[in-house]
Order: structure tokens, then sequence, then C-alpha cells
């Protein structure tokens, strides 16, 4: 049964999108006022026809409600680029609403989706933050089908299990090659901070998509150049390498990173550090945590003991606790960092994927925004290190790694089919 804790804990505006909510609210009138829930069962008649009607009136209701979203988008994407966001309507109507890189069919993509999901069907169950969520993400899709030049993605929840690691069954792998071949580059952003220039702790992590690119048919250019991991939020660039032992390059830091990162002065890095342990210490005392610390070059965080396990709550609490004090330490004015909440851990690092998507960018010869492509899972506006990316690149937002499949899959599928349009195959 659901308690009101947890349904005013579920309210928090940390844990919501308000985006996604909004659109929810506005699907919920057509769900109320067009659906009627069959509650006498019988055999199939000539009124049957009739019982269908409303599920039509249903999706045409929906698929006009995204229409007009979908103009809202473009109107808030024109006033961006004269300089008067904050007179779009949609930023009147969402106050939270951020930067869209491309225009989104909204339309087109919930049509898309209702052949999948049968959502207008539904009597019971209105549409759901999971519905708008991947309908958003196949009209962010759609609109990249001819742009793509660089993807990128999150490690744990994305391309493997939350720990786990890119092994040569993983499903996702046949598509990363895919996306290579077709000459897009492939980035993993992960927040892993590992400093050896040797790549061995990160090979250990994604071994199975290094094999299977050295046995692939892929050119050097596509491989080298190509497939590339920067770990730590922005801190740690390699490359693939077919000559490295471990299939990964180190890329020394005056090649790619950025001129805020350069600057940052070890005593600023090490008393931020120093507050942020300090804050997870106390963390640990107050609520009498299993857990311990693990102190990182740029990078500090609290790990569970062996065998313990600690709760969603137990997780919030400390990240919430961690970004209030150094929201206010005079340090942190000079430091980009990223708190976030790993699932199992919590982590405080120095810079963030904003940083690390535009330092890609940047290093890959000036790749626009509206050309690259962050999948992740941690999108919620608080203690979620997927969240920042968005201000440098378009999004996709995934649940599992199989739905990060899913979405590479449908991806490679609207590819092939505009290369047939044209002829091309």
């Amino acid at each position: 049964m659901t308690t009101r804790y947890r349904v005013e804990y579920a309210l928090k505006s940390h844990r919501r999108d308000n985006f996604i909510e909004w659109i929810k609210g506005l699907l919920a009138v057509p769900f109320v006022l067009h659906s009627q829930p069959r509650v006498n069962p019988s055999p199939a008649t000539e009124n049957d026809v009739a019982w269908k009607a409303p599920s039509t009136d249903t999706r045409s209701r929906y698929a006009e409600i995204f229409h007009d979203i979908e103009e809202l988008v473009d109107d808030h994407i024109a006033h961006a680029e004269q300089g008067t966001v904050d007179q779009s309507k949609l930023k009147l109507l969402v106050p939270s609403v951020g930067t869209f890189w491309t225009k989104l069919p909204l339309e087109r993509a919930f049509l898309a989706n209702e052949e999948r999901r049968a959502i207008s069907a539904r009597r019971f169950v209105a549409p759901s933050f999971n519905d708008v969520r991947l309908t958003l993400n196949s009209a962010q899709l759609m609109a990249l089908v001819d742009d793509l030049k660089l993807i990128t993605f999150d490690g744990d929840v994305t391309l493997y299990n939350d720990g786990g690691a890119l092994s040569p069954d993983n499903p996702v792998i046949p598509r990363l090659i895919a996306l290579l071949r077709a000459d897009i580059h492939v980035g993993i952003l992960t927040a892993a901070g590992y400093e050896e220039k040797n790549g061995v702790k990160y090979r250990e992590r994604i071994y199975g998509l290094l094999d299977a690119v050295a046995a692939s048919d892929l050119t050097e250019e596509q491989k080298k150049r190509r497939l590339i991991l920067l770990g730590g939020e922005s801190n740690y660039l390699l490359r693939y390498s077919s000559e490295a032992e471990t299939g990964l390059e180190w890329v020394d830091e005056e090649e790619w990173q950025l001129d805020v990162m350069k600057a940052l002065k070890d005593e600023d890095i090490h008393q931020f550090l120093d507050i942020a342990e300090t804050v997870l210490r106390e963390c640990i005392d107050m609520m009498r945590l299993p857990a311990t610390i693990l102190r990182k070059g740029k990078a500090v965080g609290m790990n569970p003991t062996p065998g313990k396990t600690l709760s969603r709550e137990q997780l919030e609490e400390v990240v919430l606790a961690v970004q209030r004090t150094l929201m206010f330490a005079e340090v942190s004015q000079r430091i980009p960092f990223c708190a976030f909440n790993g699932g199992a851990d919590v982590w405080v690092d120095i810079g963030d994927k904003r940083l690390g998507v535009v330092s890609l960018q940047n290093w890959l010869g000036g790749i626009h925004g509206r050309c690259t492509l962050h999948v992740g899972d941690q999108f919620l506006s608080l203690g979620h290190n997927d969240f920042k990316a968005r201000l440098a690149a378009t999004t996709v937002w995934i649940a599992s790694p199989s739905e990060t499949v899913e979405a590479l899959d449908e991806y490679l599928e609207l590819r092939r089919r505009a290369s047939s349009c044209l002829g091309l195959t």
C-alpha cells in the first residue's frame, strides 16, 4: 500500500521532470473524456464498431496535443534564436524548460509509439511518464537522422547493468559498430575515474566492445578516430588503438581539455574535495550508514561496505546534503562539479558531463549540439549526472540497457529508410 510519505516523496521537485509532467497533464484530459472502461464483457456484436470509436477519438486527441506541443517547441526555438526565449509561450507554461537543439516531430513520434504500445487503446491506465519519455526519445531520433555526427553514452544502466561491463555477448555492441561504420563518432562518457594511462581499468569495463571492434571490418580511421572514452565525467580521455596492449590509447590533456578545466588549481581541487569528504563522513556518522569513503585525484565517493546496501532515501539525502554544502562553499565558485546518486553509491566529481560533451565536440572539430546525441539514464534535475549534458547536446533518456538497444535499432532503421528513399541502398 502506498503511504502518504511515499506519495509526497515522489512529488518532490528533484524527482520530477516538469516538461514531461506537463505533457502528462495535457494527455490526461482526453483520457478522462474519451476512454470508456468496459465493465460487462459480451460476445462480439454489431456494436463492436461503436465500442472501438472511443479509442480512435482518443488517438486523434493525443495526436493533436503532440502536434500543438510541436508547434510550441518550434516557437520556443525561434525565440531562443532571437534572444527572447523568456517570451516564448512554452517558457511561460513550463518555466523550467531548457534548450531544444532541434525541432521535434512529436506528432509523428507519437503515432510511431502508438503502433508499438497502443497507448490510446488503454481504458484504465492514462498516458504515463514512460509513454511521454519514449515519445520524446523517438522524436529526437527522428530529428537526427541526417545530422548525427557524435553520439555519447553513459556506462552503468545505459550500456550495461549497474556495476557491470560490456561483455562480448552484449547486444548493444553490433549497434555501436554499425554507428562507427556510418562514420559517426561513438563516445562513452562514464563517471568512473581511473588515472592509469594504460587504460587497463577502462578495458575491464568495455573489453567486449574493444575486442569486437578489433575483429571487425572497420577501417582504421573509423576505429581510431571515432571510438573514444571519456572518464571521470570530463577528466580522462582515451581512444581506440589497435597498437595499444589494452586497445586504448591515452590522449594528453593539452590536446582536448577546455580552458576552464586547464585553469583549475591543485589547491582548489584539494580544498573542494576535502569539503565534500567531510560532508560524506558526517552523513555516514549521523545516519549510521554501512559505508566507506574512497578518495581519488579528482573525485571522492561513498560506497556501501561489502555485503551491505544503501536505500534510495539514504543515497539522495547524502547527495542533497553534499550539494547544498558545496553550493555555499567559496571554492565551489571556481570548481565545476557534479554530485550524484549512482544507484548504489554517491560520488562527487570535478567536472561534469556538459564539459565532457563540449570537450569532445571541440576536439572532434567543432561538432554542434544539434549534431550531438547523449544517451543516458540519469536526467532528473538533482543528483543525476546526465542532466547537464542537455546543456550541450540533444539527449535520449533511457531506463535500461535493453532500452538503449531498442533506441539504436529505431535510429538505425530510420537511417536505412532515409537512405532507401534517396536511392542510396
